[in-house]
């Protein structure tokens, strides 16, 4: 990274070098930022999106952009999801590198699981935290530029809520 200073404008700009998807080697220049720091911090951002491993930056920007959106016992629902089901399994991968196989491999692993008393996690649970997956998947290809969903390919597991209809005669 380089941060660099224009006297006329007094302004700084960054120049950083980075691997597109295709592994090849690009400049990046930002211009017009009034202090240092600002510079920097973009450079941090534009870095930590190229690389879009599926780490607290995602989480955070998909938990903060629904937290307004939703009530606060849901969000902390999600979060609770995200932390300990999703973030386990995924925080060491790149997001361009998770394949459908490597969701149906966490799919396995959340279907098999069994606690002290031998029971696992219920159908409408299960389907819960891959709607959560999907949803930060979803939300990183919206918004970062990620390609595709794999979590969307890859299908649900578990089942919704079973709604009984009543018919009156």
């Amino acid at each position: 990274m380089t941060v660099i200073k224009n006297q006329k404008s007094n302004t700084y700009e960054v120049r950083t070098y980075y691997k597109d998807w295709t592994g090849v080697r690009k400049q990046k220049t930002k211009r017009g930022f009034k202090r240092k720091c600002d510079a920097q911090e973009w450079e941090r951002a534009f870095k930590l999106k190229e690389n879009l491993s599926l780490d607290m930056y995602f989480v955070d920007l998909y938990l903060n952009d629904i937290k307004s959106r939703i009530k606060y016992n849901t969000w902390l629902t999600k979060k609770h999801i995200v932390e300990k089901k999703i973030l386990p399994y995924f925080s060491k991968k790149k997001l361009q590198e998770i394949k459908p196989s490597d969701i149906r491999q966490w799919q396995n692993t959340m279907m098999n699981y069994r606690n002290k008393q031998g029971e696992g996690y219920s159908q409408v649970y299960l389907k819960t935290i891959h709607n959560q997956l999907s949803a930060i998947l979803n939300h990183t290809v919206n918004f970062c530029d990620l390609k595709s969903n794999a979590a969307r390919k890859t299908g649900s597991m578990g089942k919704e809520r079973i709604k009984e209809i009543f018919y009156f005669t």
